[in-house]
C-alpha cells in the first residue's frame, strides 16, 4: 500500500475512532427523556431589596425630578457616606428622600434674600445650629454624616415611616413633606448602592 492511501486510511479510521468517542456519549443518551426546564422569577443580587428600602410602603403621592449629573454625584456621595458610617440601604433611602426635600439634592451655598436663615448644603443644615462651619456642611460627606448622626440618635429609625425619621432630626416646619420623595430615593438607592 502506498503511503498516500495508508495516510487517508488511518486518517479516516481516526476521524471514525474521534467522532465515536465524542457521539458515543452524546448518541447513548439520546434517549433519556429530560427535565423541563420551569421559568425561575430572575433576582438581581447586585441590587438592594426594595421591601428593605421602602418596608412600610411609600406614603401618599409621590414626587420625582429629572437628576442633573452634579445631582446624580449628590446622590452616590450620599450612599457613599452611608456605608462609611457602617449604615444599611434604608439609612441612605431616608438621607436622599431628606436631602429632594431640603435642596433637590443641590448643595446650596448661602442663597441671600431666598435664604432659610443660614442653610446651607444638601440638607438646608445650619452653622447657629450646631451643624458645622459653612465649609464642612456645603461638603456633601461631612453634611450626610452629621445627618446620619442625628438619625442614628433616633431610637427605632429602622422601624419608623421615613418622614417621621427625617423629621425628628430635621425637624422642619414641613414635617410631612420628606414622604414624597420615598419612591424616587428608594430607586436611586437601589440604581448606585453597588455601582
Amino acid at each position: 500500500m502506498n503511503t498516500m492511501l495508508r495516510k487517508s486510511v488511518l486518517g479516516i479510521a481516526g476521524l471514525a475512532f474521534t467522532g465515536g468517542v465524542f457521539a458515543g456519549p452524546i448518541a447513548a443518551h439520546a434517549d433519556t427523556p429530560t427535565m423541563q426546564a420551569k421559568p425561575v422569577a430572575a433576582v438581581q443580587a447586585d441590587k438592594p431589596d426594595m421591601g428593605k428600602l421602602i418596608p412600610h410602603g411609600v406614603q401618599g403621592a409621590q414626587s420625582r425630578i429629572d437628576l442633573s449629573d452634579e445631582q446624580t454625584a449628590n446622590a452616590k456621595a450620599i450612599i457613599a457616606a452611608t456605608k462609611k458610617a457602617g449604615l444599611p440601604e434604608r439609612a441612605a433611602v431616608i438621607s436622599i428622600a431628606t436631602s429632594l426635600q431640603e435642596s433637590k439634592l443641590e448643595n446650596l451655598g448661602h442663597l441671600g434674600d431666598r435664604n432659610d436663615h443660614d442653610s446651607l448644603g444638601l440638607f438646608q443644615q445650619r452653622p447657629s445650629s450646631g451643624w458645622g462651619t459653612p465649609e464642612q456642611i456645603t461638603d456633601p460627606e461631612y453634611s450626610t454624616l452629621a445627618f446620619l448622626k442625628g438619625l442614628k440618635q433616633v431610637d427605632g429609625w429602622q422601624d419608623m415611616p421615613l418622614t417621621e425619621a427625617a423629621q425628628t432630626v430635621q425637624v422642619s416646619a414641613y414635617p410631612d413633606a420628606y414622604a414624597q420623595w420615598e419612591q424616587q430615593a428608594a430607586d436611586i438607592v437601589a440604581q448606585h448602592w453597588n455601582s
